[in-house]
């Protein structure tokens, strides 16, 4: 268990995917190249068996924006996607009705 102060550490923002690029050393993973409000982030993610390329530019998901940067096979992720999986599918976390990316998800 966590407490409520635990969770409000945690900076959920809304994202944009600017690029999705196979990553050069890993299979399952992608590099995103993201757009929080006025910031840009690179996120290493592992959901390339999912989802094509095309079906993630432009999409709108929910990252932690505050995570601490780790190297990933290689490359630096600066957050991490939100994602519901059950095991054999896998669906990003995505904002229901427009809002702007960089928005607080609470």
């Amino acid at each position: 268990m966590i407490t409520l102060d635990d969770f409000k550490k945690l900076e959920l923002r809304v994202a944009v995917i600017e690029s999705a690029e196979p990553h050069p050393n890993a299979d399952r993973l992608y590099v995103l190249k993201v757009k929080v409000g006025e910031d840009r982030k690179t996120i290493v993610a592992g959901i390339r068996v999912h989802y094509g390329p095309e079906e993630l530019t432009g999409k709108k998901i929910v990252i932690i924006n505050n995570l601490e940067p780790t190297v990933l096979r290689g490359v630096e992720s600066q957050g991490m996607l939100l994602a519901a999986s059950d095991g054999q599918n896998l669906s990003l976390v995505t904002p229901e009705r427009l809002v702007e990316d960089g928005a607080n998800v609470k």
